[in-house]
């Protein structure tokens, strides 16, 4: 019999990365394109090559991290576990904001397209019917979720494919750049750091999604496939992104022919493939925004129900209800739907400019989690390869996140700031002024299946040392259990 707050161990690898994928949604190079290209002056590929550069380092810290602490919860877990309760929940709370207002984002693109092919139909219908299939598929399954999420993702990479093919037979017949073999994508006269950067700052929101599976350790197979996992979604995932970005560079140098450059998918498939390409291209972005929105919604309750299993989410005991037949937290599922329906007023600029300030938190604390629990608490600082690992390369990563900090949109920052605070403020009625421990709240029953981490080698670079002893659980307050999910 599974414990009682357990979730089901049911996805492999590749469901994994599936999730992965469909969470970062490849089609939204075409839909970011004219943006990004105004803001880079036409050299979209370097923004995206450097983002991917800067999400590398950050990736090796997650994997890191992940084979340590095999459990849901992401950057709030290993802050928590690794620095400080209390600061491991405001990182939490200020990662919400992204992973909260994600799916809202793709119901906001849902209702933009319905209402583009049915003017006449009221845009509130849309989302409700939307986030109900949503919720609903969340609610059943994780099994059921990943199916039909990879299927999807399938289905939106062929149309990716189909038109780099399309692109290239139109660079070869004289269009754009007139050649796929031109360096304008990634260089030009006018190249400004600072605009690369703030271009790289705004396809930083299209990356979010490799990190996010983390919050699905709890329920893969096999832990030690996590850090692989990782690697392997963000590897193909900005592979995707800078191909689709030089090919639509190079046919599209300026974005002069466009008549809406706040969303160019449209236009791009028109002018590349025609009307019947653009009616497919379309349809694979409504797929793409399907399986953004199961992924996304899958990876926020996992956060919220960690949080609530932590005990700083009241009820907690609601948070942390895991449904005893589908094994899903059925009341962390419904919570995210509810908010999802926010897509029926806002605008889908608003929106997406908050997103990347709660995700640059959560990387730069991944990173310093790794120089906390290595370097600080177990010592990996003797030889160069542990100084190499443990404090060189997440330096990196958390520097690089810093310097995408620096270019964050003054919206972003603002909104971001204000929410964050008010996770403070709760923080400190939570804690009678921060008087009582955060890990005291963990609950009392607390027997989550978050495997044992001392039977999962991972890499050459985690072994004993690196587990966590009794005296550091995997999950504050939490013992940890031999007893895996067999189903």
């Amino acid at each position: 019999m599974a414990p009682k707050k357990s979730l089901k161990r049911s996805l492999g690898m590749w469901a994994i990365v599936g999730l992965g994928l469909g969470y970062m949604t490849p089609t939204v190079v075409f839909d970011t394109f004219g943006i990004v290209s105004t803001e880079t002056g036409g050299l979209v590929p370097m923004a995206y090559l450097v983002a991917t550069v800067v999400m590398f380092f950050t990736a090796l810290s997650y994997g890191k991290m992940v084979a340590v602490f095999p459990a849901a919860g992401s950057a709030y877990t290993y802050t928590r576990e690794t620095m400080h309760p209390g600061l491991g929940f405001v990182v939490g709370w200020a990662a919400l904001l992204d992973y909260l207002l994600l799916p809202v984002v793709n119901a906001l693109l849902i209702r933009i397209y319905m209402e583009a092919l049915f003017p006449d139909v009221p845009g509130w219908i849309w989302v409700v019917l939307y986030v109900a299939l949503i919720t609903g598929i969340n609610l059943r399954s994780m099994t059921s979720t990943s199916k039909v999420t990879s299927t999807l993702v399938v289905f939106e990479i062929a149309l990716i494919v189909a038109f780099v093919a399309l692109a290239a037979i139109q660079l070869s017949n004289g269009m754009g750049q007139g050649t796929i073999f031109s360096t304008a994508p990634l260089f030009n006269d006018g190249i400004k750091a600072a605009a690369i950067l703030t271009g790289a700052t705004v396809v930083c929101f299209s990356f979010i999604g490799f990190d996010a599976i983390t919050m699905y350790s709890e329920e893969a197979k096999d832990p030690k496939t996590m850090p692989r996992a990782i690697l392997l979604t963000l590897g193909i995932g900005g592979g995707i992104f800078f191909l689709a970005a030089w090919f639509g560079q190079s046919v599209f140098p300026t974005v002069d022919q466009f008549l809406v450059t706040d969303d160019t998918l449209p236009e791009m498939a028109l002018y590349v493939g025609g009307q019947v390409f653009q009616l497919l291209f379309l349809a694979g972005a409504f797929a793409a925004t399907i399986a953004s929105g199961l992924s996304s919604h899958a990876s926020v309750s996992r956060l919220l129900f960690v949080m609530g299993r932590n005990g700083v989410l009241r009820p907690a005991k609601l948070f942390a209800y895991v449904h005893p037949t589908f094994r899903t937290p059925v009341f962390t599922v419904a919570l995210v739907g509810v908010v999802s329906l926010l897509a029926i007023t806002p605008s889908l600029e608003l929106v997406a400019s908050m997103i990347n300030f709660g995700a640059l938190i959560a990387f730069t604390f991944v990173n310093l989690s790794v120089i906390a629990y290595f370097v600080v608490r177990k010592k990996r600082y003797r030889t160069p390869k542990d100084v190499f690992h443990y404090l060189v390369l997440p330096l990196i990563g958390a520097g690089m996140t810093g310097v995408l900090w620096a270019f964050l949109h003054p919206e972003a920052l603002t909104f971001g700031l204000i929410w964050t605070g008010a996770g403070v403020v709760y923080l400190a009625v939570l804690t009678k002024g921060f008087r009582l421990k955060v890990a005291d709240f963990v609950l009392e029953e607390e027997t989550a299946d978050v495997g044992v981490t001392a039977d999962i080698e991972v890499s050459a670079d985690i072994d004993d040392r690196d587990r966590p002893t009794s005296g550091v659980p995997v999950l504050a307050g939490a013992a940890p259990t031999q007893a895996h999910d067999k189903e």
